[in-house]
């Protein structure tokens, strides 16, 4: 009897047998069972199975494996099975392309750094421009502090705030002079800073764009003060149930400081800065989110200058309000609006008696759908425009330029197979008073083959009007300028290290050129280079460690160039050192910054060096003390040269900064600027 029941039994089993690869390789270790049962087994070295199961007629049979889509199969037949398996497809979503761009808080689902690393960067004195200097791209400009990128002019960089553009980010100030940001990066949650090769979203920029996110709504009310040798701040949020209001005054001024350190420079009166910021922010819904933000600085400074007396006065207001929505559907709706106005009195401007009055004022209307229709696609679409105003008197010569700039732009964001990733986009421009539409195609591709690797190739043409003066002196007849970039890069990021390699080329057409008393759109240029940047977080415990090389090779004809040269505001190298070290509660920074000469026609100034350090003191969960000194070795830069063939640098070698600040209602002191 028991013997027939074995003898059974075993007819009864059914052998399940093949081999399991990804269509190429076999895959060692996959599980391959009989659906419903505990029959199965783990595939061997070479990708083969085998295994007993008591099922019969028709079976259901499964193959998993880590990072593949699992395998199904019903048949009566389950021997000598070629089971091929295909890699799981990874959703649009899940990956972020950072090709040509460096992210700075939680922005587009990447976290590189957060508003306390821009502060205690080496060389930023709390300074986001000064901060994004450090990375490779950049160059050292030190006579006014301001973005330039591969070869590109401080204009050609734009700046946007939760989508809306930004007219004059800068504090002004005198000729001469570094200007900083005009925001605070504790104002926001995000900082993303393209270097180029942007999508469509993004228009009037040649060069770069540096889009940043404020802050959600509070969830708890704070109050905080700070204060040192050069500004004083009072912060502070009340929440409400589903909303915020937050304001932020400060007030700068160099009198004490130069008092206490004289520079080269006769002042009549220091420079001072009064500045005000206000945001309401209010979750309407689950799905909708209202962000709105008012700004206004005013400016002056009085300078002893070639026998007069410059009084220099700005008042620049910004504001914006935003709306985000999820429609239904996979439909996402962005509805924005901003408003900048600028106004700089001059009087002493250039003679004795002279008076410089300019205002500009820009509108900035946008809106943008976008849809998710697959995992594997995603599409946006948008219009905008621009709506600019610009008066300018100055002695006998004025002008008045008043024109918009329609804009439209489609995006695509498309999973060609699991790791391919292309992005297509088409941005149309209308120019007012030229009359005519401008077509620039923009492509993405991207080879993500992990979580450590990309390798990715863009190319797109960007346009940016001329500035208001060139405008007028041609007449209104100045078309757009454009550049057409191609950029490769490679990016490895594995075991808190993070390596980038870019290689790029630019070509600019018609660029302002200056002929006689006009300007024409004859000008242009090309700026090629390679960029490198190298991150390390594990060299050392609690070491951050960073190395930044930037090669341009740039040249152009345009404004009052005579013949093809090196623009005056590009160095061929630019190299940056930084570490920041934490022990306690210290972080300490130190960043060596190296460029080489720039090209005038008076001649070549020096190589540009600086060694700069900071010392952070966590005293309490309620109060930092920073201190920073930038050029530690007080070398005297050179700049360029002014008319009279005097070399120009910054009005005093060194700067030293300390600053206290205290949090009075929350428990962290860098809450107090945190919107």
């Amino acid at each position: 009897m028991i013997t027939l029941f074995a003898a059974c039994r075993l007819s009864a089993q059914t052998t399940v047998n093949g081999i399991v690869t990804d269509g190429h390789e076999p895959l060692a270790g996959a599980n391959v069972f009989i659906v419903g049962t505990i029959d199965g087994c783990l595939t061997d070295s070479i990708g083969r199975f085998s295994f007993q199961t008591d099922g019969t007629g028709e079976l259901t049979l499964r193959a998993t494996f880590m990072g593949f889509d699992d395998y199904t199969l019903t048949s009566r037949t389950l021997q000598g099975l070629n089971i091929v398996m295909r890699e799981r497809a990874t959703t649009i979503d899940e990956v972020v392309v950072t090709a040509s761009s460096y992210s700075f808080g939680k922005s587009d689902n990447f976290k590189s750094m957060d508003a306390l690393d821009v502060v205690m960067a080496g060389n930023s004195c709390g300074d986001i421009v000064a901060a994004l200097q450090n990375l490779p791209g950049t160059q050292k400009v030190g006579e006014d502090g301001k973005l330039y990128v591969r070869g590109g002019g401080s204009e050609e960089c734009q700046t946007f705030i939760n989508g809306m553009h930004v007219l004059m980010p800068y504090s002004t100030n005198v000729d001469g002079q570094a200007q900083r940001g005009r925001f605070s990066p504790f104002l926001f949650k995000g900082i993303n800073f393209s270097l180029g090769g942007y999508g469509g979203e993004y228009g009037q920029a040649l060069s770069s764009v540096l889009p940043m996110e404020t802050t959600d709504v509070a969830t708890g009310d704070k109050l905080g003060v700070s204060a040192s040798l050069v500004d004083w701040n009072i912060g502070g949020t009340k929440t409400f149930r589903q909303s915020s209001l937050s304001f932020n005054a400060d007030y700068t001024s160099m009198g004490l400081y130069n008092s206490l350190f004289p520079d080269r420079c006769d002042w009549a009166s220091p420079y001072r800065k009064l500045s005000g910021e206000m945001q309401y922010k209010s979750d309407i819904s689950s799905a909708c989110v209202l962000k709105s933000y008012v700004g206004y600085d005013l400016s002056s400074v009085g300078q002893n200058i070639d026998c007069r007396n410059l009084a220099f006065k700005e008042h620049n207001v910004y504001a914006n309000v935003t709306l985000k929505a999820n429609i239904g559907g996979g439909y996402s709706l962005f509805a924005g609006v901003a408003n900048s106005s600028v106004i700089t009195d001059i009087d002493d401007a250039l003679a004795r008696g002279d008076h410089y009055y300019n205002f500009r004022n820009e509108v900035h209307l946008k809106t943008e759908l976008r849809k998710v229709f697959s995992l594997a696609l995603k599409m946006s679409a948008g219009a905008e425009d621009y709506i600019r105003n610009s008066k300018l008197r100055y002695g006998g010569y004025q002008y008045h330029v008043d024109y918009n700039l329609l804009a439209a732009h489609v995006d695509a964001y498309w999973r060609i197979v699991p790791r391919l990733f292309l992005n297509v986009s088409g941005r149309a421009e209308h120019l007012g008073y030229a009359g005519n539409w401008m077509l620039m195609p923009r492509a993405t591709v991207s080879y993500v083959p992990d979580k450590t690797f990309q390798i990715s190739a863009m190319f797109g043409r960007y346009s940016q009007a001329a500035e208001d003066e060139y405008i007028a002196k041609s007449g209104m007849s100045l078309p757009q300028s454009t550049s057409d970039h191609a950029i490769l890069s490679l990016q490895y990021n594995k075991k808190k290290t993070l390596v980038r390699i870019e290689p790029y080329y630019k070509k600019y057409r018609h660029l302002p050129l200056q002929a006689d008393a006009s300007y024409t759109a004859e000008g242009y240029g090309t700026s090629k280079g390679i960029d490198f940047f190298f991150e390390n977080h594990s060299l050392v415990k609690n070491l951050t460690t960073t190395v930044s090389y930037a090669f341009n090779d740039s040249e152009r004809l345009y404004l009052d160039y005579t013949s093809l040269r090196a623009p005056e505001y590009a160095s061929r190298h630019n190299i940056r050192l930084t570490a920041k070290y934490s022990i306690g509660k210290m972080i300490f920074g130190v960043a060596e910054s190296y460029a080489s000469g720039r090209k005038f026609t008076s001649g070549t100034t020096p190589y540009y060096n600086s060694v700069d350090a900071n010392l952070t003191w966590l005293v309490s969960p309620k109060v930092i003390v920073y201190t920073s000194i930038n050029n530690i070795l007080g070398r005297t830069n050179v700049f360029g040269f002014q008319s009279d063939g005097l070399p120009q640098t910054a009005s005093r070698d060194r700067f030293f900064y300390i600053g206290i600040f205290v949090s009075l209602k929350n428990n962290k002191a860098y809450d107090i600027s945190n919107f």
